[in-house]
């Protein structure tokens, strides 16, 4: 500074040489080097004066500001002295902390809090304070510490004293304050700590209050509503409180309203069922207010359905009572005190007891003396001890069963069956039928099992599941069964495993298992015969029985089985030698035929005499041979013809037939044995009778059999009757004759083939014609009846089917 004051001061000096020597300047000046060296010195001169000014200026400004900070730190310290005066003249700590992760600072004695802890050990809280506090204000710390939540809170130290806590952020700076609180300060934080406790618990009961479905109201001094919950506002469709008291809405009416204001007038508490409208809907509300200081207090329960359900039970109840009654079961009800609560009519018939008597409600011992007077109970010899044992049921928990035996000879089931409440209900059921039935039941099946064990056959019943049920001896001696087997109720598995020892076939035991053991619809009835390794052949037959079982019978066909097999071989041999027989005759029939054939020419030749002429004894001989040739080929003919309908070959040739016509070509053939029998021939035809279908040849051959018989068992003098009818849809050939008849035994046989019977005439035949009848008659559709006695002669009719026959209408 000196220097630079030296070189300030010396232009002053350098003046005077300056201004004495001003022309030499000015002419030095138009020299170069010389006018630089002058605007430097110029230039420099300038430069120190101008910092020399501003220096002067920021000197006066910096002691200006160091005289303000001085005062400013003066200020500071006067104010912190008084800082740590009003910190120290309250029972109080700071703590404060600059940063997030700085140590904290503590001012103040942390003893003077009566924690007995000091240093940075107070802010150890859980060591000083209850655990709820400690974690309150630690929580809050960390909040302000991270986010810069301020925060206040009363903590009370182990010790029963309150603190004051108080954080804020102040300056960048986390700053907790605690202070001790006393005297008046503590009562008042006592009573605003028991404040917000009570708060808190009001704000839950009214939350609580609210969330309940049952309508909850306050009301002040005046009656009028004061506070209601959720439900209550809902109910009345009012938004708030003051909503509702704005439209004067309630949810009781006002008669309920009076009554409930007169007993709040006179301290009492009012309750009552009564109707309500609840959101636009009538509902029945028990109704409960009390009285309390300033007011009342009232909640209502919905008993809508507690009601519905009563009037459900009481109908309930009356539909049991009509049920009841009409139950055989004689039923009786007590209550807790033994009287009588409920009977139903058949345990007012069952005693004889009075309508009037029963209304009264009487005691169960009253009713057993009284019974017991009208000699309707069990005879006793200490009927008090009977009748304790009998009242003890009301102290029983379990039912008791009980069997009375009365003096007219009932039985009766007698169930004690205790109710909760502490009543009794006896059920009386008269089991003397049941008793009876089962006694005869009983009998029965012991008369069953008698009559099974006489029988031969072998029964088993199986039951549905596959067990046996019931057997006699017979079954058990039939498959050597042991009697341990047969009394254990065995498995039919067990049944067949024994038996098939005997029986080894798979076939049958599998139709007895299937049908025992099927379903339902499984269960048929079956026949079947097995074969035992000994010989012995049986019959076995099941059959379903109504209950599910099925019955099986095993019956020793072995004697029947030896004879039906020995009949069947006598049968084979009888069928052979019949086919044998119709074979031979068969044969026999066409091998005489040709020869007789050429017979029949060559005597038809002589006869008409064209190979020379015959005396009259050849003519005659000629003649006999013509009719016994005819004869015989007739034989042969019918024969011939039962063979061709026993192997059914033989065919009609249906067409129409004129009846008159076709019995007049039947008489022309038998017209030379009539004339020398002597024999008259009435021929009955009704001129309107027409024609049927059938064979015609057929016809005719019956017919001729029909009137040849009847020649050969008539005799001289006597009558043939031929007669033809229509009767229905039905033609009626008739032949009668007045000859010797037959009796009844000859009669049934005579349509049998080969049956010949004289009857003591000389009629002579091979005992076919009646047989060829029938079988010509039956091939049509017909039949054939014969009837005939003794001394009154013959009469054979033959009806045959008007449309033709059968068998051709049917194709």
């Amino acid at each position: 500074m000196t220097a630079l004051a030296g070189i300030a001061i010396a232009p002053p000096a350098l003046a005077a040489p300056v201004d004495t020597a001003t022309d030499g300047f000015l002419t030095g000046l138009t020299e170069p080097h010389l006018a630089v060296s002058f605007a430097f010195v110029a230039g420099s001169a300038i430069f120190v004066l101008t910092t020399a000014v501003f220096y002067r200026m920021e000197l006066r400004n910096w002691r200006a500001r160091e005289a303000g900070m001085r005062a400013e730190l003066a200020e500071l310290s006067s104010a912190h002295d008084r800082a740590e005066i009003l910190i120290g003249a309250e029972s109080q700590i700071v703590v404060s902390w600059e940063s997030r992760d700085a140590q904290p600072r503590i001012e103040g004695d942390p003893t003077t809090l009566g924690t007995g802890i000091g240093g940075r050990r107070i802010l150890a809280f859980g060591s000083w304070l209850g655990a709820a506090d400690a974690s309150a204000i630690e929580a809050a710390l960390q909040r302000l510490r991270e986010r810069g939540e301020a925060f206040r809170m009363t903590l009370k130290t182990n010790a029963g004293r309150f603190i004051d806590a108080e954080g804020r952020a102040l300056g960048g700076r986390a700053i907790l304050r605690l202070r001790d609180v006393t005297g008046e300060r503590a009562e008042l934080m006592k009573i605003k700590r028991e404040f917000a406790r009570m708060h808190g618990e009001l704000e839950r009961l009214r939350t609580v209050l609210d969330s309940v479905d049952q309508p909850v109201w306050l009301r002040d001094g005046d009656g009028k509503l004061a506070w209601a919950n959720a439900a209550y506002l809902a109910a009345v469709e009012a938004e708030s409180v003051e909503d509702a008291r704005g439209r004067k809405v309630e949810l009781l009416d006002s008669a309920a309203r009076a009554q409930a204001a007169k007993q709040r007038e006179a301290g009492k508490r009012f309750a009552a069922r009564t109707a309500a409208i609840v959101i636009g809907k009538r509902r029945m509300l028990d109704v409960t207010e009390t009285p309390s200081p300033g007011g009342a207090a009232g909640v209502a329960i919905d008993v809508s359905e507690v009601e519905q359900l009563r009037t459900d039970l009481n109908r309930e109840m009356e539909a049991h009572v009509r049920t009841l009654d009409q139950l055989p079961t004689a039923v009786a009800i007590f209550d807790a005190s033994q009287h009588l609560t409920f009977h139903n009519t058949a345990y007012r018939q069952l005693w004889g007891l009075d309508q009037p008597f029963l209304d009264s409600s009487p005691a169960d011992n009253e009713i057993l003396d009284r019974l017991r007077g009208m000699r309707k109970l069990p005879e006793q010899a200490d009927f008090r001890s009977w009748k304790a044992d009998v009242l003890s049921a009301y102290r029983s928990i379990e039912p008791r069963e009980t069997w009375w035996h009365l003096p007219d000879g009932r039985t009766l089931r007698v169930v004690a069956n205790p109710s909760p409440n502490g009543g009794l209900t006896y059920l009386f059921d008269d089991v003397s039928d049941h008793i009876k039935l089962e006694s005869r039941f009983n009998a029965l099946l012991r008369v069953q099992g008698e009559t099974l064990d006489t029988l031969a056959e072998g029964v088993a019943v199986f039951g549905s599941d596959g067990r046996l049920r019931l057997s006699n001896q017979a079954f058990a001696r039939l498959w050597r069964l042991p009697e341990a087997l047969t009394t254990d109720n065995p498995h039919l598995d067990a049944v067949i495993a024994h038996c098939q020892q005997n029986v080894p076939a798979e076939e049958p035991w599998a139709e007895i298992r299937a049908a025992v053991a099927g379903g339902a619809d499984g269960r048929t009835g079956f026949a079947l015969r097995m074969e035992r390794k000994d010989g012995i052949v049986l019959d076995c037959a099941g059959q379903p029985l109504p209950d599910g079982a099925m019955l099986l019978t095993f019956i020793d066909v072995t004697a029947s089985v030896n004879v039906e097999r020995a009949l069947t071989e006598k049968n084979d041999a009888l069928e052979r030698a019949a086919q044998l027989r119709d074979e031979f005759v068969h044969h026999v029939s066409y091998e005489l035929r040709s020869p007789l054939t050429t017979i029949i020419g060559f005597t038809q030749l002589l006869s008409d005499e064209t190979v020379g002429a015959l005396n009259e004894r050849q003519r005659e001989y000629a003649g006999h041979i013509m009719r016994s040739s005819g004869a015989l080929l007739a034989i042969i003919n019918d024969i011939l013809d039962l063979a061709s309908i026993d192997t059914g070959s033989l065919e009609l040739e249906p067409g129409e037939i004129d009846i008159r016509e076709t019995i007049d070509a039947a008489v022309r053939g038998l017209e030379d044995r009539i004339a020398e029998s002597d024999l008259h021939l009435d021929i009955t035809v009704d001129d309107t009778i027409g024609s049927f279908t059938g064979d015609g040849k057929r016809i005719r051959q019956v017919l001729f059999n029909l009137i040849s018989n009847a020649i050969g068992f008539s005799e001289a003098g006597g009558r043939i009757r031929v007669s033809a009818q229509r009767r229905d849809d039905e033609i009626v050939f008739s032949v009668a004759d007045q000859g010797q008849g037959m009796p009844e035994h000859v009669a049934a046989r005579v349509f049998e083939r080969f049956e010949s019977h004289t009857g003591g005439t000389t009629h002579r035949g091979v005992g076919l014609g009646l047989s060829i009848v029938r079988s010509f008659v039956e091939l049509h559709g017909g039949h054939v009846k014969l009837e005939s006695s003794p001394g009154t002669g013959t009469t054979v009719t033959c009806v045959f089917p008007a449309d033709g026959p059968r068998r051709l209408a049917a194709e």
